[in-house]
């Protein structure tokens, strides 16, 4: 009975010996791991960051009262320029400022118009697009600096082998090489959340451009209808 108990407890301590936390992992690796990692957490940071920000941006973005056209069409029907304009001003929103841009044109040339919107369009599009390419960076350094991470703990294992003239611990090499690929897990992971949140705001800023040339073309077709 007692052996059994005895074998039983040096089995649960042999258990906890083989268990490892992400923060033993990440300082057990040395200076060069803490650093990857480090670096790693840094851009994961930035990543959500500017995800988070820029999610709200374009959220309130696409945020359009769908009466805003039927009003506009109103006033301009109406000979109410100036109403038009107001009512744009007081709108904050991308499509708003592209119809203030045609409205202010009104009487130029319908080429005149159409380029003045298409030239405050590209801004638009510019203002909601802003720093959303910095995670397509992230999602594509991330995996490249985790896998340095590794491939300098490979290294620096590998070396501790030659210099221990093919004595070293196996033990010792096999922690610390599985020490080292945790950079490479890391950077794998903050470049899927990254490229994850590119592709989301990528998706979301396509509806509001859609959005825009929708609105832009009703305004035009407006301009083109017969007196």
């Amino acid at each position: 009975m007692q052996d059994n108990l005895a074998a039983s407890s040096l089995d649960t301590l042999g258990a906890e010996e083989k268990t490892l936390s992400l923060i033993d992992l990440i300082f057990n690796g040395g200076a060069g791991s803490v650093l990857i990692m480090g670096i790693l957490f840094l851009l994961l940071g930035v990543a959500l960051y500017i995800y988070f920000e820029r999610l709200f941006a374009i959220k309130s973005a696409a945020k359009t009262d769908a009466n805003f056209m039927n009003q506009i069409k109103d006033h301009i029907s109406s000979g109410r320029i100036d109403a038009a304009k107001l009512l744009c001003a007081q709108t904050d929103s991308p499509v708003a400022r592209l119809t203030l841009k045609g409205v202010s044109r009104i009487g130029k040339p319908l080429e005149d118009i159409n380029t003045a919107i298409e030239n405050a369009g590209t801004l638009e599009v510019y203002k909601l697009e802003k720093n959303v390419s910095v995670l397509a960076t992230v999602a594509g350094a991330a995996p490249m600096i985790g896998f340095l991470g590794t491939v300098i703990g490979m290294i620096l294992a590998f070396h501790e082998m030659a210099t221990s003239g093919g004595q070293a611990e196996m033990g010792a090499l096999a922690s610390g090489i599985y020490t080292a690929m945790t950079t490479t897990v890391g950077g794998l992971v903050v470049g899927i959340i990254a490229y994850m949140g590119y592709n989301h705001l990528v998706t979301i800023t396509n509806k509001v451009v859609h959005s825009m040339e929708a609105n832009a073309v009703d305004f035009l077709d407006l301009l083109n209808e017969p007196a």
